[in-house]
């Protein structure tokens, strides 16, 4: 039976989406592939979008405050025993390699765990990183928004006080305009990342 590339292109993306259900699917969530992963981009990435919620000084933020600057977006939770961590800290590395640049770059911590992750408990997390880092919180429903916006997966595990997160980890790369440039994942450097960042300026 002869097929038409048009029923190949159909038939191969259904088995793509298929394939990427649960965890790594959110980390695909693209219309196209980023420049950074090495391919050719076709179209416009649906990440990133509003979002409303709270800084660890308690005051409310939105994305539009954020206008002008170049964005390093990270979704994680504090009690992450080692990948949330070591991606903060590669971004602070990041950062300090921008010297002079880095003024020009926010990086965002927003929480996917709102119920353990309160103001003063980002406060205290974030004081261990670099001192640009804007750490967010807000209701359930606030997250899950912006978790959306930018095609995140998370999901408790676990019962009890020591639950944890299971969670999409990317860092994407937001130009000054809110839209979508780019994204590192989790082997990326603090090299690869300040010279991500460098490219838009």
């Amino acid at each position: 039976m002869k097929h038409s590339a048009r029923y190949w292109a159909v038939a191969v993306g259904v088995l793509l989406s298929a394939a990427l259900v649960g965890s790594q699917a959110a980390t695909l969530y693209f219309s196209h592939l980023s420049p950074m992963s090495g391919e050719i981009a076709i179209g416009q990435a649906l990440i990133g979008g509003p979002f409303h919620l709270i800084d660890q000084t308690g005051k409310p933020r939105t994305d539009t405050d954020f206008r002008g600057q170049v964005l390093l977006v990270y979704f994680g939770y504090t009690n992450c025993p080692d990948v949330c961590p070591t991606t903060l800290q590669t971004i602070t590395n990041a950062m300090d390699k921008l010297g002079a640049d880095a003024a020009k770059v926010t990086p965002i911590f927003i929480t996917v765990d709102p119920e353990r992750d309160t103001t003063e408990v980002l406060k205290a997390y974030a004081s261990n990183f670099h001192p640009r880092l804007v750490a967010l919180t807000g209701s359930a429903a606030e997250i899950a928004a912006a978790a959306k916006a930018y095609r995140i997966y998370y999901a408790k595990v676990g019962e009890g006080a020591d639950y944890s997160m299971d969670h999409s980890s990317i860092v994407y790369l937001m130009g000054p305009d809110g839209k979508y440039l780019g994204h590192f994942g989790m082997e990326a450097t603090a090299d690869d990342i300040a010279a991500g960042v460098r490219a838009e300026f």
